[in-house]
């Protein structure tokens, strides 16, 4: 039997949450499933790069404006698309990834009692006033609602499924720990094969995220000032590269211009394949305040470029038995600055880093395994 599943994502933005689903829609075994994906819009650089035998569903396709305002109007309307295209389609499961999608799903599938498979993806304590703003205690509930009704709740990190057993008030053994798998063998093909140059006159860090506040940008520029301020003659000049966009590019840019050289900050705004970019850098530096599983450190692990980062959640667990990282303190520009130094003035010591990393994707984020692991969530829900 060929199970009809319909995977839920917002949009084909390019986030990584975006590029998951993508990496799934692609290896998903058609002999056992028939992939459905569906958004709220039809939009994003990633949107081609479905595969052709999945239907994209869009709620924009219908959305109609209210000619009264009411508080949750539109929700409702995406709740009743979503119920109608359910039955017209014969979906036998969900997988529903993000928290909007999820609170949609929830009440979606009750009627025609649908199974779902959950996934949470960055800690809900921090995460979820980030990006609902407003009525979070009432959207709190609702998502409680609809991760308890979920056949199986999936979480990228360990530090995500605590928070969210926390948050959610859910038992802690209903939720499973899926690390986000890294397609190497594609992301290696897609990316230039250029034998990444040793550092001369000048260091090259690469910053890779849209640009909102828990990405760190800020902690970052900061970092860059406090890090010329005491940077060794002998080091090769800094240059770092923000790749992404977001709210807050204006504001960075002006504080940009704060930093002794401005033209060592540079904007590229965002780009549909920051392989070769990431590839191309001497390391790449991620300075987040939180993250659930970092898509972005996993392409770097495995095409080999050394990575900076924050002990901020999940990134903390890819490292495990040997020094895949070189680290720095959240919140906190001096730590960041620190680190940046560190590893201008011993390159070399990255070295064994950057292997471990490598052995660390092929043994633990294996995109295989995850889906074939997946597909066993999937089934599981649909004998239900």
């Amino acid at each position: 039997m060929i199970h009809r599943v319909l995977f839920m994502i917002s949009s084909m933005r390019g986030g990584g949450s975006e590029r998951q689903t993508l990496l799934l829609l692609k290896h998903l075994n058609r002999s056992q499933f028939s992939p459905h994906l569906y958004v709220m819009e039809r939009a994003g650089d990633l949107l081609p790069q479905v595969p052709s035998d999945v239907p994209i569903h869009s709620f924009e396709d219908v959305r109609k404006e209210p000619v009264i305002y009411l508080p949750g109007g539109v929700m409702r309307q995406q709740i009743r698309h979503l119920k109608k295209l359910l039955s017209d389609e014969s979906i036998d499961v969900i997988y529903d990834r993000t928290f909007h999608m999820t609170m949609i799903a929830g009440p979606a599938s009750l009627q025609w009692n649908i199974p779902r498979v959950s996934t949470i993806v960055s800690p809900p304590d921090l995460a979820l006033p980030l990006v609902e703003k407003r009525y979070v205690r009432m959207k709190q509930r609702r998502l409680a609602n609809a991760y308890k009704a979920s056949k199986q709740i999936i979480a990228v990190s360990k530090i995500a499924a605590d928070s969210a057993a926390n948050f959610y008030q859910l038992p802690t053994d209903s939720i499973t720990v899926l690390p986000n798998p890294v397609d190497t063998d594609a992301l290696r093909k897609n990316t230039l094969k250029k034998q990444r140059p040793k550092m001369a006159s000048t260091l090259k860090l690469v910053c890779v995220g849209r640009m909102t506040k828990e990405k760190g940008h800020h902690d970052l520029i900061n970092a860059m000032v406090l890090a010329q301020a005491n940077w060794p003659a002998s080091n090769p000049a800094l240059h770092v590269r923000l790749i992404g966009d977001g709210p807050l590019r204006s504001d960075l840019e002006l504080q940009a211009k704060k930093v002794h050289k401005p033209h060592s900050v540079e904007f590229s705004g965002t780009l549909s394949n920051a392989g070769p970019s990431i590839m191309e850098a001497d390391a790449l530096i991620l300075p987040s305040l939180f993250e659930g599983m970092p898509n972005v450190v996993l392409e770097a692990m495995a095409l080999g470029t050394p990575v900076i980062a924050t002990r901020a959640g999940g990134t903390i667990e890819l490292e495990r038995k040997e020094p895949t990282i070189l680290w720095a303190e959240p919140q906190n520009p001096n730590s960041l600055a620190e680190a940046i130094i560190s590893f201008a003035s011993d390159p070399q010591s990255s070295a064994s880093r950057t292997q471990a990393a490598t052995r660390l994707i092929s043994e633990h984020h294996n995109i295989k395994a995850t889906c074939h692991r997946l597909e066993q969530y999937l089934k599981a829900a649909c004998v239900f």
